[in-house]
Formats: structure tokens, C-alpha cells, sequence
């Protein structure tokens, strides 16, 4: 069965040309007109990942995002006109995880959502393991201690990198290939964005810091000094 995507925009032509594009790439698509439309669409078509406009009439996209993290955990690439900083961090805040700023290259948004559909639920379930970190490769969730952390797409897969190479030295530069997959120019800010939201998740006031940043270069997952 082809993964399914729904789009969330109030915009007409962008949805025809997101749909047009979409199934010729083979996904099956859905849209809707708002955010209430799109929730009920969430209860009865079970997406694989939602491409969410931020200025919706009536309930908005951070609303929306906000609402589905309740309860489900399916990628999020939020698009938007806005494209400062605090708006592209204030969409991640939400919960969302990749944002797009209009107008955007369709070959891009292509690469970001091949970018976060990339799981497979038929792999075998791996627990990685450093110190008192474990990250459960099946379910894509993260354990501290006794204290359970839910992980997005992306803080999933930035995890997973350094749980693969622990110790090493990762530059942001091969962060950004092997988490995003595409080059990611002017917005690398957006990596320390994620980092910042692992630390939040997996350092707690009694916890020590396991990602170090190595100034100049990346960072590292490693025991403290």
C-alpha cells in the first residue's frame, strides 16, 4: 500500500499542484480546507505524514499541531509565508517537525518528505543503548532511567545518529546529510533548534549531559568530562 499524505491548506492552487505532484510520485493524498476538516481526516484516513499550512481560517496550524500531539506522533512539514526565525521556532515548538517558507521549490519539499517518511516498521526493533540513555529503534521512543521520552521524527533520527556513533565527533555538516538528506544552506540554525530540544527531553535536572557541543565543528554524545 502507498503511503498516504494529507495536505492541509486553504490555498486552491497550492493543493492542486501538491496533489498533481504527489500522486505522480505515487503517495495517495487527502487535503482539506481547515484545520477541523483535517483532524477528522486524521481519525478516518490514518496519514503517514501531514503537510500543514500555518495561517489556516479559524483553527491554525500551531492549533492543529498542538491538538494531534495529544495523541499522534505522524510527521509534520508545516509551510508558512512567515519565514523568520522565531515563526520557523515557534513551529517546532508546536510540534511539528520540518517547515517549509512559501514560495518553496517542489524538488525540496519532495526531499524533506521522502526525508520523513524514511522508517520502516518491518525492521527488526533495536534497543540502543549508552550510559542510562535507550532508544528503541521500533518504536521510536526513548528511555532515561526509569523516565519515558517521546521523540519526533527528527529529534528520533538526530538521536539514532549519535546513538550509532557514540563518542565520535559528528560535524554538522554530516548531521545535516545523514538527518535531513539534502543540503540545507542558510538554515543551519535549525540543527542547534534540535539539539536544544534533545538536551530539554533528555536532560533532566539530575541528569548528566550526554550531547556536547564541539565548538566549531558538531557535536558528540559522550560521558561528561
Amino acid at each position: 500500500m502507498n503511503e498516504r499524505i494529507l495536505i492541509i491548506e486553504d490555498d486552491k492552487a497550492i493543493v492542486r499542484v501538491l496533489e498533481r505532484s504527489l500522486v505522480y510520485e505515487g503517495y495517495e493524498v487527502d487535503s482539506a480546507m481547515n484545520g477541523e476538516h483535517g483532524l477528522e481526516l486524521v481519525q478516518k484516513k490514518s496519514p503517514d505524514l501531514i503537510i500543514l499550512d500555518l495561517m489556516l481560517p479559524g483553527m491554525d496550524g500551531l492549533e492543529f499541531t498542538e491538538k494531534i500531539r495529544e495523541e499522534n506522533n505522524v510527521p509534520i512539514l508545516m509551510l508558512t509565508a512567515r519565514g523568520g526565525l522565531e515563526d520557523r521556532v515557534q513551529g517546532l515548538d508546536s510540534g511539528a517537525d520540518d517547515y517549509m517558507v512559501k514560495p518553496f521549490e517542489l524538488e525540496e519539499l519532495l526531499a524533506r518528505i521522502r526525508s520523513l517518511l524514511r522508517r520502516s516498521s518491518s525492521e527488526r526493533s533495536i534497543v540502543l543503548k549508552f550510559e542510562d540513555l535507550k532508544l528503541d529503534t521500533h518504536t521510536r521512543t526513548a528511555q532515561r532511567g526509569e523516565r519515558n521520552i517521546s521523540l519526533t521524527t527528527k529529534e528520533y533520527e538526530l538521536l539514532e545518529i549519535f546513538m550509532l556513533h557514540q563518542r565520535e565527533i559528528l560535524s554538522r555538516e554530516m548531521i545535516f546529510d545523514r538527518v535531513w538528506g539534502y543540503d540545507f544552506g542558510g538554515e543551519s540554525n535549525v540543527l542547534d533548534v534540535y539539539i536544544r530540544y534533545l538536551r530539554q527531553k533528555l536532560e533532566g535536572e539530575e541528569d548528566s549531559r550526554l550531547i556536547h557541543t564541539i565548538r566549531g565543528t558538531g557535536y558528540v554524545l559522550r560521558e561528561n568530562p
